[in-house]
């Protein structure tokens, strides 16, 4: 097998928002697995985030970067588009993933909390790719994904900025697509089940301390009521996914709203 198959993104360069952990890491390590130079980040100061990308760097044989960013700020998000393109070459696959979320019912929901969840959630995926964009049609070649969610499909109690935000983001994707149909650029959603990112676990430890419950046990209950497949989805799964959209393979696949849910949608 030659190196272009077993490395089939290497010359390429990835910008992850949101991946100093969680499905965000996986995500660039299934990236620079694949051969791409990998640019991380997060709110971690600088000096934090680097031992991520010099693991990513010594284990994939890549080049890899961390920039701390605040992806809610508007010249946070130009810095690192910026800073990519400066330490390794100008991002042409992007994947926004940065997120956060709040749980209230709409007449209690803090409008803080509101503005900023539109702003790190969906803001700063509509500035990279305007950021991007340009270069990548330059070059004839790009991929952007939103990380949307099952919860881009259906709604939830509480959870208003996140139901609103993870819809618009499949709505931006398809607003994309369609704009940068002829040049060589696909966008798409993707939309992941329950994933039992540290995020959830710590979720579930919460209520099973609050029920007396045991977390093992409510751990697999949490998942079979998320899942036909009765576990948690690997989030590897969805990495995958990323690399498969990124080959010669995917290049007709664009404006999809893809669910990685176990089924979930589908029971």
């Amino acid at each position: 097998m030659t190196d272009t198959q077993n490395r089939p993104l290497s010359g390429r360069t990835a910008l992850i928002t949101g991946s100093e952990g969680g499905l965000g890491l996986v995500l660039a390590e299934s990236l620079a697995a694949a051969g791409a130079d990998i640019a991380l980040n997060g709110l971690r100061v600088d000096a934090e985030g680097a031992p991520l990308a010099q693991s990513l760097s010594d284990m994939h044989g890549i080049r890899a970067i961390y920039v701390s960013a605040d992806v809610g700020q508007r010249d946070q998000v130009t810095r690192l588009v910026d800073t990519t393109a400066t330490r390794l070459a100008p991002a042409d696959i992007v994947v926004n993933n940065a997120v956060i979320r709040h749980f209230s019912p709409v007449e209690d929901f803090d409008p803080d909390h509101w503005e900023h969840s539109l702003s790190v959630n969906l803001s700063s995926a509509f500035h990279t790719a305007r950021l991007t964009i340009p270069q990548m049609k330059a070059q004839g070649w790009g991929r952007i994904f939103n990380i949307s969610s099952y919860y881009g499909f259906r709604g939830a109690e509480n959870r208003i900025d996140y139901v609103t935000t993870k819809t618009a983001l499949t709505g931006m994707a398809r607003a994309i697509a369609i704009e940068t149909a002829k040049t060589g650029i696909t966008c798409n959603a993707l939309c992941p089940g329950s994933v039992g990112t540290e995020a959830i676990l710590n979720r579930i430890r919460g209520m099973a301390a609050e029920q007396g419950r045991d977390f093992d046990e409510l751990a697999r209950e949490y998942a079979s009521d998320r899942s036909a497949t009765g576990r948690f989805v690997d989030p590897r799964s969805i990495g995958a996914l990323l690399v498969f959209l990124c080959s010669d393979a995917g290049a007709d696949i664009t404006g999809a709203t893809l669910p990685v849910d176990g089924g979930w949608l589908a029971s």
